[in-house]
């Protein structure tokens, strides 16, 4: 069930998708409120599960991740053993970003950074390694067009 936030939560939480480094008292000038209701907002929105943790955004390319690729994963296997083990063989896996299990024809998408299409290979020889896989396509991305984590409030 979705969190209930009024106007000043939406504003505070729209500040600290932008930039979280922003001290709580630049928070409180710009959503018109005091410092201390701020703080008390973020540790509710912390508490309450709305705000997972704060990160920082590193820029895959300038430090060598050059290659994205978007994998899709069909199985023939759908019985609780098998996916133990390839969630835990996808969990190990540093290079995917970012894993759903799909509703349709593909099974799973994954979103693997590595440096090129060498490093790419060897993540997929060391994943149908360790879990049987009925069928993998990978698609390289030309160009990311856009990316974000921030939600529309």
């Amino acid at each position: 069930m979705p969190e209930t936030l009024d106007d000043i939560d939406r504003r505070i939480l729209s500040e600290l998708q932008d930039n979280a480094s922003q001290s709580l008292e630049t928070i409180a000038k710009k959503v018109g409120s005091s410092k201390t209701a701020v703080w008390k907002r973020v540790r509710r929105l912390l508490s309450s599960g709305v705000i997972e943790r704060h990160t920082v955004m590193l820029n895959a390319e300038k430090l060598g991740f050059e290659a994205c690729f978007f994998v899709l994963v069909r199985t023939s296997e759908h019985d609780k053993r098998w996916q133990r083990e390839f969630l835990e063989a996808i969990k190990g896996r540093p290079e995917i970003l970012e894993a759903h299990r799909l509703a349709g024809d593909i099974d799973y998408i994954l979103k693997v950074r590595v440096a090129n299409a060498r490093a790419y290979d060897k993540f997929y020889q060391a994943l149908i390694s360790e879990v049987k896989i009925y069928n993998v396509t990978a698609l390289l991305s030309m160009e990311e067009i856009k990316s974000t984590n921030v939600l529309s409030l």
